[in-house]
């Protein structure tokens, strides 16, 4: 069981049925009644850091019922002054500072939190779970290597810590240190640890095992679907509306994006011989694909629209194919997608990768397509490109491609907006 945290100094011992009283108005929602409780409390004993967590709780929650971020803010200020009084009871400190840190980054003030969280491990250095929290923070703010490090010191106090072993495999992954990664992911998965049973952890031990050419990584998918992390095996995507419908490959037709799919067919020398001009003029517009997507190769992109946001720049060069597109806004709006030329060349593979939400559709439009040797694979089913014919499918699947012809392809790729998203999803989804 767990041990009751000690909340109560000396002093606060005196005054424990006026800080109950409050706490009771507090736990039964009367949240403007236990503020004012805490408030006189505060102003009666300023000593007090019970009565002064009191305040700060009942701000927190407040903030919550108002949905107001300056409320919040007054909140973190006040868990910040429970710990500069004097004969704090430790536990009360740590709750003040965790919280404190939760509420900061939840207002996106991650370098604060991170102030605060740090100051948590200064003052209890053997506690790993405030060092784990710490690595996050370190996470958040893009730090993978200040993070490595502490989950280092993590492994070494705690070798069986599960949650700095996912989190450590986690970094390694993304330092392309596959092999290294396997084991640390997977014992982190298996300790079931609290913060271990996490959609991100499952997709990249089953990505690293893939890479490895190691069949278990589906094994992994299954059970991070089972976990309901994953809408099926094949569909892996992490940012997802729930309820639309799902399937690898689509028509023109049941897209109900014709009129977009009939324009860049028609077109498509137009777009071609644009894309062509820009290749050979300027190569260093196609920029190498940056994901860690290839196992091999050469792959470049032109990027014309990016989460819904125009690259003018960009446009300049290929104006033709911008105006076309400037027409269909399921295209040029879909903010969780890119409108962009693709070149591959011989010899290269694309790892089986998918693409991050199941909001989107992927429009490829062969332009120059040789005869052989190139070919696609979304989820279990294998497609060939033709110049001038768009092929469209979900990329929140399982998908991957081989270049393996005596030249170049280039396509044209468009993502669009699952047709099912209402108007208003598709203005106030994120961006991704």
């Amino acid at each position: 069981k767990k041990k009751k945290p000690k909340l109560l100094n000396k002093f606060d011992k005196t005054i424990k049925a006026e800080l109950d009283a409050a706490e009771k108005l507090r736990k039964k929602g009367k949240v403007e009644e236990a503020l004012r409780a805490f408030e006189a409390l505060v102003n009666q004993y300023p000593q007090s850091p019970r009565a002064r967590y009191g305040k700060a709780q009942s701000e927190d929650d407040l903030a919550e019922k108002m949905r107001s971020n300056e409320m919040l803010q007054q909140a973190i200020n006040t868990y910040d002054e429970v710990v500069s009084l004097p004969n704090v009871p430790s536990d009360l400190i740590k709750l003040s500072l965790k919280r404190e840190a939760d509420r900061q980054q939840f207002l996106g003030r991650m370098r604060g939190s991170l102030v605060t969280l740090q100051k948590l491990v200064q003052l209890f250095p053997s506690e790993t779970s405030f060092k784990n929290d710490l690595g996050v923070g370190y996470l958040l703010i893009g730090d993978n290597s200040n993070a490595k490090k502490v989950y280092e010191e993590v492994l070494s106090l705690a070798p069986n810590d599960g949650f700095a072993k996912v989190h450590y495999g986690f970094i390694l992954k993304a330092e392309n240190k596959i092999a290294e990664s396997i084991p640390y992911l997977q014992e982190g998965l298996e300790s079931g640890d609290p913060g271990t049973d996490d959609g991100r952890f499952y997709f990249h031990l089953g990505d690293a095992l893939q890479r490895m050419g190691d069949k278990e990584a589906y094994k992994w998918y299954e059970l991070g679907y089972q976990r309901g992390h994953f809408a099926s095996v094949w569909q892996r995507s992490l940012y997802n509306v729930k309820g639309l419908k799902a399937q690898p490959w689509w028509t023109a037709r049941e897209t109900g994006y014709t009129e977009l799919v009939k324009s860049l067919e028609k077109n498509w020398k137009l777009i071609r011989d644009e894309g062509l001009a820009v290749m050979d003029k300027k190569r260093s517009l196609f920029l190498p694909e940056d994901e860690n997507l290839r196992e091999k190769g050469d792959w470049s992109q032109f990027t014309l629209w990016q989460q819904g946001r125009k690259n003018e720049n960009a446009c300049k060069s290929v104006p033709k194919t911008c105006a076309l597109l400037e027409r269909f806004p399921e295209a040029t709006g879909c903010r969780r997608g890119q409108i962009k030329y693709s070149i591959m060349h011989p010899g290269t593979h694309v790892w089986p990768h998918t693409g991050p939400t199941n909001c989107r559709l992927r429009m490829h439009l062969g332009l120059v397509i040789p005869k052989e040797g190139c070919r696609i694979r979304c989820a279990q089913d294998y497609r060939d490109w033709e110049e001038g014919k768009v092929l469209i499918f979900d990329d929140s699947f399982e998908h991957e491609v081989w270049q393996d012809a005596e030249s170049y392809r280039l396509i044209f790729i468009v993502d669009v907006w699952h047709p099912e998203l209402t108007a208003q999803q598709r203005r106030t989804l994120p961006a991704i």
